[in-house]
């Protein structure tokens, strides 16, 4: 039996020719989507009639294409985060969803340390006035005079931690779930509350999943919580933050900066005014670049799709 299997996933894609050996071994016919940055629903309607698996990146999988596809058996996600799949919809159909957990806390959680860094010492602010021909001494900020806070202490949010404990900044955490005391006193962090966090942090994380609960956690209301001089990091989800709500808190000094991996909207618009902010670091949802990352989520991804398939044929 020969399975289809739709590839999507845009990280995957480029390394594709390289694993004909495995798709010939085990019985796969790839089927490369045209993919910038994520399917939508529209899109997979066109493309999952006859598709017995997918590997897929932040592709809208819902309901509706779950039902346009009757042959669909598993969704191999490459890498973590799963909330742009229904995965009760999937349940209910019989069809598996994989991912790679854990799979980018390294690489995540040097981006996040990166981001703090620069704003705490102004090194690309000070880069740019010197190229500029401005000669200007920006005050900075010793980490071991700083607070860190992270808001989802997982195994990325404890990454970060261990990584900025030797800089000597105060630690917070915040997470809903209760978190172990070995993990707590092993990464040196005081918990508290979502409030207490923002009102007293320089720097804040933001590292939780998306869910009900999480999706616009930080809003007009949160960032007023927040210091004036204090800076906010995400490189979980982009709907986490409000982005509209983060926008006026820029523009109004409510905060004084964000360092910003993901967005609501990916790719980010050409219009968005984040593009032009001159408090504000950017990146194109990069924060898991890794050679070795990566390539252990391209094996574990279609590892569990073989897996999957074989069970269900």
């Amino acid at each position: 039996m020969t399975f289809r299997v739709l590839i999507s996933a845009p990280y995957f894609l480029p390394e594709i020719d390289r694993f004909k050996t495995f798709f010939d071994e085990n019985n796969i016919e790839p089927v490369i989507a045209p993919v910038e940055e994520r399917l939508e629903e529209a899109e997979l309607l066109e493309l999952i009639s006859d598709i017995d698996g997918i590997v897929c990146g932040d592709d809208r999988l819902t309901a509706r294409v779950f039902d346009a596809a009757p042959r669909l058996k598993v969704v191999s996600k490459w890498g973590t985060g799963i909330d742009s799949i229904d995965r009760a919809a999937a349940a209910a159909r019989n069809i598996a969803v994989c991912r790679t957990p854990d799979a980018f806390t390294e690489p995540v959680a040097d981006t996040v340390l990166g981001y703090i860094l620069c704003f705490a010492r102004n090194l690309p602010f000070m880069d740019t006035a010197m190229k500029q021909g401005t000669w200007k001494k920006i005050p900075g900020r010793a980490m071991n005079e700083s607070i860190v806070g992270v808001v989802g202490v997982g195994a990325i949010g404890c990454a970060i931690l261990r990584r900025a404990a030797p800089f000597g900044p105060r630690l917070l955490g915040y997470d809903p779930a209760d978190i172990d005391p070995k993990t707590i006193a092993e990464v040196g962090v005081e918990m508290t509350s979502l409030e207490d966090l923002l009102a007293r942090s320089d720097f804040v994380s933001i590292n939780c999943d998306l869910n009900g609960s999480s999706f616009h956690l930080m809003n007009a209301e949160t960032f007023a919580l927040m210091q004036s001089h204090a800076i906010i990091v995400n490189a979980a989800r982009g709907p986490v933050i409000d982005e509209k709500d983060l926008i006026s808190a820029l523009q109004s000094g409510a905060i004084a900066g964000a360092a910003m991996d993901v967005f609501e909207d990916e790719p980010l618009p050409v219009d968005s005014p984040l593009r032009a902010m001159d408090n504000v670091l950017i990146a194109p949802h990069n924060s898991n670049s890794s050679r070795m990352a990566w390539e252990r989520v391209h094996l574990n991804t279609l590892n569990q799709l073989v897996s999957e398939l074989e069970k269900r044929a």
